[in-house]
């Protein structure tokens, strides 16, 4: 008539605890912000720092020629993207081997003051992007007078 089973405790509990395991387990397997992305693609590390001046952004970009780097920016986003390639190829008298790489980046960013968009510079040496954005002037506030109509 009735089966025994093994008492299983609180089963709500149990789904509650396989879901959340399974939603970290995405989110640490997935690519993300945290960590570099799989199948090739990159995430390059990046510091701000801001003078009384400027803003300094530099980005760790090893591999990557300056003609594959662009740096744009649109109202007070910078957006920082590149992509990589690379073939090797070596043949030896009993293999041939070709090894070929690729992977791309964006990253976006808002700068909190406006900056003056034609001095800003960027170089690259040493697998180091370097961006000077040197800030605006402020606008002083606008008092506007209200009339009695």
């Amino acid at each position: 008539m009735f089966e025994l089973s093994p008492y299983s405790g609180s089963r709500p509990l149990q789904r509650l605890r396989q879901e959340m395991d399974d939603l970290w387990s995405r989110f640490f397997d997935s690519p993300s912000l945290l960590a570099p992305a799989q199948g090739g693609d990159f995430l390059p590390v990046l510091d701000i720092k801001e003078t009384p001046e400027a803003f300094e952004v530099t980005a760790e970009v090893p591999g990557l020629k300056p003609e594959e780097i662009e740096v744009s920016l649109t109202g007070d986003i910078l957006t920082i993207k590149g992509e990589k390639k690379e073939e090797k190829e070596e043949k030896k008298a009993d293999y041939h081997l070709v090894e070929r790489r690729y992977g791309s980046f964006v990253r976006s960013f808002r700068l909190p003051v406006d900056v003056v968009k034609g001095k800003v510079q960027a170089t690259q040496k040493d697998g180091v992007l370097h961006l000077v954005l040197p800030k605006g002037k402020k606008e002083m506030a606008t008092k506007v007078q209200v009339k009695a109509a």
